[in-house]
């Protein structure tokens, strides 16, 4: 089991030529810029400071590495589908994702995070679709829970699980900001850290 007070930040990458290179198995955190995904890596890590959050969507514009305790790299993707920034660095966080699957990388797990409140877009499902393409296992973090009604989380995974077309038990409900789902999810990383 990893010591999450050992989890460390190592570096960001800019560009492919900064992306880490390491034998070791690789949890890949993928979303879009408003999801919560800095807060997710938070929750999980038990600090509130690993994963830089903003007030405004879109502050992970590069590739975040950060060392579980010298068993995994927890890998924080540039977050995807913020309006409010230019076509050009669009393009940039683009080439970025597209650079890192296109490296041969020991992923162990792809946890992609999607907002419970709302059906997940085209770029979530392409981001799922890089996730396959590797053959990697896919957990579906359907965060921000904490928004929702709890009778309305039933028809909240159903919908997620519906449009990625994916099984319902391959959907977690999660809030970063309860800490619910947080320790189904841990054990998951844990998993895979022990089983490669």
């Amino acid at each position: 089991m990893i010591n999450t007070n050992k989890i460390t930040f190592i570096t960001s990458a800019a560009d492919i030529h900064g992306f880490v290179e390491s034998d070791l198995p690789q949890v890949v955190f993928a979303g879009k810029s408003n999801v919560g995904k800095s807060s997710v890596i938070n929750s999980l890590a038990n600090q509130k400071n690993l994963a830089r959050v903003g007030k405004t969507p879109g502050k992970t514009i590069h590739v975040n590495y950060f060392d579980a305790e010298g068993k995994e790299l927890w890998v924080d993707l540039p977050g995807y589908g913020y309006a409010k920034v230019s076509f050009e660095e669009k393009k940039r966080w683009a080439r970025l994702i597209e650079g890192y699957f296109a490296r041969e990388q020991n992923i162990a797990l792809g946890v992609l995070i999607v907002d419970a409140r709302h059906e997940p877009g085209e770029l979530d499902q392409n981001m799922l679709e890089y996730f396959r393409e590797t053959g990697t296992p896919v957990a579906i973090v359907a965060n921000k829970c904490d928004k929702l009604k709890k009778s309305e989380l039933d028809e909240a995974r159903t919908r997620v699980a519906t449009t990625l077309g994916v099984g319902e038990e391959s959907v977690l409900l999660y809030s970063a900001e309860k800490r619910m789902g947080r320790d189904e999810l841990f054990r998951l990383i844990c998993t895979f850290e022990k089983n490669k």
